[in-house]
């Protein structure tokens, strides 16, 4: 059974850090397409960062610069590192991993306030 569970989500201020985490389980985690997609209130589900098993990564107009997606295979985790935040960044933020199938995390909140 696959299991994807993100935290490192909270309340920070504008220009603050956070760094999501997500571990999965139940995958061959070395192989897969991990990705970040958020969706604010009212808006869209989009994609914020990917990193492919080779470490490619590719990255949102909105977030380059800003956030840095890595992954430690060994820990079967993949990161999300977000700096100088801004309230637009306001998501519930979701892990996904990609093998054959997408799984889906069960998202965690990220809230910047002004």
């Amino acid at each position: 059974q696959v299991q994807l569970v993100e935290s490192g989500g909270g309340l920070v201020q504008a220009g603050g850090s956070l760094r999501l985490s997500c571990v999965a389980s139940g995958i061959r985690f070395s192989s897969s397409t991990m990705r970040w997609y958020r969706q604010a209130p009212g808006k869209q589900r989009e994609l914020v960062a990917g990193i492919t098993p080779s470490t490619s990564t590719n990255y949102a107009d909105s977030v380059k610069g800003r956030f840095t997606i890595s992954r430690d295979n060994a820990k079967n985790t993949v990161y999300l590192q977000m700096n100088s935040l801004r309230p637009e960044d306001t998501a519930v933020y979701y892990c996904t991993a990609f093998i054959a199938t997408l799984y889906w995390g069960q998202g965690t909140q990220v809230t910047v306030s002004s």
